[in-house]
Parts: C-alpha cells; structure tokens; sequence
C-alpha cells in the first residue's frame, strides 16, 4: 500500500497522470513509468500490423531506426501549442513544491522559472520564445506529456489530421518502440532531459540519438545540416539535468540517485564517444557547412581538360539544395558535373583561400591536434588570416568534440527498486504480468501501473486530485455556462475514450479530443463546478453502466462502458472515495 497521507507522495502519484514538464523534473521518477506504460500500450503494440513493420524483426538495426522514424514522422507531428493542456503560474507551482526542491536551485535549471542556457542558442528571449510574452510574467504552461493514446488522439482535434506529441512524449515514445519494434533492450535504452529539450539515446553500434520527430546517427551528428544543427543544440548549450534507464535515474539536483552505476558508466562513455570525432576532409567540408561565416573564406580549384577553374564554396554550398550530391570528397566531382559553366572562373577569386590547400594538410600532414591543425592552416593563409584562424580552432573545437555537462558521477548510488526482467521477444500481456507483479515491490512499476491508468489496480485518490486540480483546458471555453449548459455539450460528445478498458482519460483529454466515457465526462463536469464554485460539494457514483454526478440537489447522469464501481465525494480540494 501506498501512504497517500504524505503529501510527497501524493503530489508524485498524481503527477503520474498529468506528468507536466515540471512534474517530471521536480519527480525524475516519473521519466521511465511512461515508457513502460506506452511499452504496455495496446496502441503501440498495433504498429506490428502495419504492413510498414513487415518482416522488420529480421532487418538491420539501422533499418529499424530508420522505419521507426519514418513512421513517427508520417504519423505524428511536434505540438508545443500553449492552449493544449492549459496554463498555471509560478507561484502556484511553488507552493505546490516549496517542500521538495530548492527554488533557487530550480531557478537555476528549469527554463519555466528563469533558466535560460549558455545565454541560450541565439541570444533569445525565453518567454517570447515559446509564446508566453502576451501573458503576465507569473504565467507558465503545464505542458504535459502525452501517452501515445493521447497523442494518437490529437487526430481528432481540430487543427490535427495525425497524432501528435511534445519532446518528452516523443522521445518517450522512440523509446518504447525501439523496444516493441527495433527489439532493442531497455537496458540500452537511455532518456536525457535538459531544461528546455528532451532526448533518447540508444546505446546500439555507434549510438542513436532523437530529436523529436528524427533520429540522427553519429555521421549525421557530424554532417552539417540545419537538421543536425538543431539537434546539437541542448546538448551544446545546456546542462542535462536528469538521465534515466529501467534501472533509475540520476538528476542534478538531487544527491542520490537510483540508476545502475555501471549502465551511467557505460552510457556516458558512449554518449562521449558519439560526441566526438577526429577532424578529417568530410568533417571539415561539414563543418564549412554548419558555420556558414566560414564558408566565404574558401574557393575550390578545379582541374578539369588542363584547364584550371575555380568557383566559391559557397556557391557549391547552394547547389546541394537540388542536387543528391555534395561537397564532400566522396560526392564533389558529380556536384561539379551538374553546376552551370558560367558559375566557374578562369581566374583565382581574389581574397579568398584555396580549399584544395586546407584539404591537403589534413590528408597528407595529417596533424594530430587541433592545435597543429591551426599552425599549418595559418602557415598556408598568411598573417591576415591570423585572428580568422584562431576562431576557426576554437569552432572546430566545439563542432568535432561536444562534451555533455551530464550529472556528476560524484552522487551517491542507492538501489532502491527492483528491475523488471522485460526483454525484446516477450508478448505484451508476459510484460504487463511482469509489471503488475513487481507493484508491490518496485516504485518503476508501481509508478507505470499509475502512468497507464490501470484504475482497477490503483488507488484512485492520485487520479481524482489530478482531475480536479490540475485540468484547466475547458475552464475557459465553458466559462459563464451552467452546470447544466456544460452537462448538455458534454452529453453531445461521443460516449468513447481514448483507452481500452477499465483506464480513464483526464479531463483536459476529454475537451480536447472531443470524446469520452461517462466517467471520464462526468470528472470533467466535476472539475468545472469545482472551478466555479471552489468551497462546492460534488457526489460521483459509477457502476452498472452509469456514471452518477450529484450537485446542488440535482442529478446528472452518463453513459459509462467502464465497469467500475466507486462513490466519491469531492468537497473542494477535500476528497472520499470508497
């Protein structure tokens, strides 16, 4: 049993069910749960008949990625919007976490309460940003992350024709089906937060990293693009607050921490490994690419017939954009074929530095330092080039070797949970057992249980609290309406929830896809009233197809294929349930 009477653990359990990005950073715990949960998703496990996956199981690693991706990409698009889950404020928040955490520790790493970044990526203004400008300073999102029912629900919201997800729901989301689909080992399978991101690391071959919709391989770190450039950029700029596995979770600013010493071990060396990389032709023509001020430096000579040619990186640069080929060593000479004669000159471009010459150094000298790279670059551009040269080291520097600012290996590590033995190969139902039979016994699984809003096995006050408290989307559309007028649109909505069974979908779920259970419609009316009326008294009884709700000396009634019986009694933010 779970003591709920600790406000603790009530305010943890409750945030299973909404996991707003603030939740999740103020409990690391609740990281993994919704992989787990989305792990053990009907919704998930219903890829494997898309004859997209068929015979995937026999495929290449990167093969797998690659059909995971496209998929999710085909399937899902990346939703920030700040009217989906609704608004809080800081001073709400703080109260609610006064007790757990520093605040001017939290200030210090959530971008929600004043992080900011190395000065952030371009010098940007955080709030404007992410849209929260028009609001009073105070004002901040909930932002909540998505089970993959919910974002496979979006598609019935208005403004959506597929799912859809924030960061932290897709990158929980690879997770699971890099799991069910890629038959990847959770063990290997790591979840990086930052203040302003989050991302997936899978720990196979040279590593995997995602960035919300993609996936970029450790050439593709190294290549360049605008893609690959915004997916460097939290691992550049900020500090990762928690890294989390099956086995637990490390986060900055707690003292102890839970995961495996030896998986944090093996993952930062091979996060640091994919990271990081020797200088060579390819990457130095990718790194002209990614630091376009560099690129005007440069023209390439061209032998072609006898004849001598020359033309400007950048404009090779601007013929990638239609061309499948490119700069690189490999691709340049068929990038060469397809570019117009009159873009050549006859004549060396003046001002500018032979490429051909940099290009040489690094394939024949071969210098085994940046350093020694700087000396013999400036040894073949002259003294102008000088302070030109020196911010070139430096950028090279950051562009072939990004060190992650991780959580200190200098933490304490408790094992304090039991891992679940799931593997790649076991059915869903071997691996929901699994975790329903550790509950007692492992907070993960105990935690997952909740995520995935297994109401028979659960206690219910978590949920009830985070319904009623916790759900602000339809406040402001159903503002100034009676309790009937709300019962009445309520009544209008397909009687279908997004989840199987006995699980429940929260109120802000309910408006925002436009459907529900009885239950489900009836906590939504529930939080309405309450939020009119906050000193009310709310009656609740479900079971034998119907979901009761009593206010005021009048009844209303629901439709309900849950078959679940319970009478609760919300008065205020005072809560019975039996």
């Amino acid at each position: 049993m779970v003591d709920f009477s600790d406000r603790r653990t009530l305010e943890m359990y409750s945030s299973s069910y909404t996991l707003s990005d603030m939740e999740v950073f103020v409990f690391p715990q609740l990281l993994y749960p919704l992989v787990i949960a989305n792990i053990m998703s009907p919704a998930l496990w219903k890829w494997l008949d898309d004859p997209w996956f068929e015979g995937i199981d026999s495929k290449s690693f990167n093969y797998k990625a690659n059909r995971i991706k496209q998929y999710i990409i085909q399937n899902y698009n990346f939703n920030l919007d700040l009217s989906t889950w609704g608004l809080t404020t800081k001073p709400r928040e703080i109260e609610r976490f006064r007790d757990f955490i520093d605040m001017d520790t939290l200030r210090q790493s959530n971008a929600l309460f004043g992080y900011e970044g190395d000065k952030y990526y371009f010098d940007i203004d955080i709030r404007k940003h992410f849209g929260l400008d028009k609001y009073d300073s105070d004002v901040i999102p909930y932002w909540k992350t998505e089970t993959v029912e919910a974002m496979n629900a979006f598609r019935y919201k208005p403004g959506f024709s597929t799912g859809a997800g924030e960061c932290v729901s897709l990158s929980a989301l690879y997770a699971a089906a890099m799991f069910v689909v890629g038959k990847i080992d959770p063990e290997k399978i790591f979840l990086i937060a930052t203040p302003l991101h989050s991302q997936t690391f899978i720990m196979e071959k040279e590593g995997l990293l995602t960035n919300n919709r993609r996936i970029l391989t450790k050439n593709m770190w190294f290549n360049g693009t605008s893609l690959s450039a915004k997916a460097r950029r939290a691992l550049e700029n900020e500090k990762v607050t928690i890294v989390a596995n099956i086995s637990g979770f490390i986060h900055t600013m707690y003292g102890e921490a839970t995961i495996n010493s030896s998986d944090y071990e093996e993952f930062s060396d091979k996060l640091n490994e994919f990271l990081r990389s020797d200088l060579t032709v390819p990457l130095f023509i990718n790194f002209l690419r990614f630091k376009s001020r560099y690129k005007t430096l440069f023209q390439y000579r061209c032998d072609c017939q006898n004849v001598s040619r020359y033309i400007s990186l950048e404009k090779m640069f601007e013929y990638e954009h239609s061309s499948r080929y490119n700069a690189g060593p490999e691709m340049r000479k068929m990038l060469l074929d397809e570019i117009e004669g009159d873009d050549f000159h006859l004549s060396p471009l003046p001002g500018k530095l032979f490429l051909n010459d940099f290009e040489e150094v690094l394939e024949k000298k071969k210098p085994k330092t940046l350093e020694a790279v700087a000396e013999e670059f400036l040894k073949i551009s002259g003294n102008g080039f000088s302070g030109t040269i020196a911010e070139m080291k430096e950028d090279l520097d950051k562009f072939v070797r990004t060190v992650p600012r991780l959580p200190g290996k200098e933490k304490k590590f408790v094992k304090r949970d039991v891992r679940p033995s799931i593997k790649p190969g076991m059915t869903r139902e071997e691996i929901i057992r699994e975790v329903i039979s550790l509950s007692g016994d492992s907070e993960l699984c105990r935690l997952a249980v909740y995520a995935y809003r297994l109401m028979d096995l659960t206690d219910w006050l978590p949920f009830v609290k985070a319904a009623i408290e916790r759900n602000p989307v339809s406040f402001t559309d159903l503002e100034n309406k009676s309790v009937r007028e709300i019962y009445r649109i309520l009544k209008s909505m397909p009687d279908e929830s997004i989840y199987d069974g006995n699980r429940l979908a929260l109120p802000d779920e309910v408006w925002n896809f436009g459907r529900g259970d009885g239950i489900e419609k009836a906590f939504l009316l529930a939080a309405n009233i309450i939020n009119n009326d906050p000193e009310g008294s709310v009656k609740l009884e479900t079971g034998d197809g119907t979901a009761l709700l009593e206010y005021s000396g009048e009844t209303y009634e629901f439709a309900s294929a849950k078959n679940m019986k319970k009478s609760i009694k919300i008065e205020g933010s005072r809560y019975t349930i039996n």
